[in-house]
């Protein structure tokens, strides 16, 4: 059975070092992690593609789908679920999401890992 593994929050950068609707690509815990700011909220999911295995997610296409808050590989276009990872357009296909908040102006991750 799995099951998910939270670690510590991790203080990441400033708020205003992301710039809104646009990926920035950040080392915690020693996982890359793809960090996004949109009108939706912050999120965080792993900057690796699993469709291609290159660590690109940081670098894709932020938008929406039916009100979905989402992010488009930069490579093959496939569109991720930013608040669950889901992909929308392979059924089953995920990329892991991580806890975020902004504490004091400081954007903090907390890693997810299943286990």
């Amino acid at each position: 059975m799995s099951h998910t593994i939270t670690l510590d929050w991790t203080a990441v950068c400033p708020l205003d070092r992301l710039e809104p609707n646009r990926g920035a690509a950040a080392l915690v815990d020693g996982a890359q992690v793809a960090l996004f700011h949109t009108v939706d909220g912050l999120f965080a999911i792993d900057n690796r593609d699993p469709v291609s295995g290159a660590y690109v997610l940081s670098r894709g296409i932020v938008g929406s789908r039916g009100g979905v808050p989402t992010v488009a590989s930069p490579l093959h276009k496939q569109v991720y679920d930013l608040r669950t990872g889901e992909c929308l357009d392979l059924p089953g296909m995920t990329v892991a999401r991580h806890d975020t908040r902004c504490h004091d102006g400081i954007v903090e991750v907390r890693l997810r890992r299943e286990g």
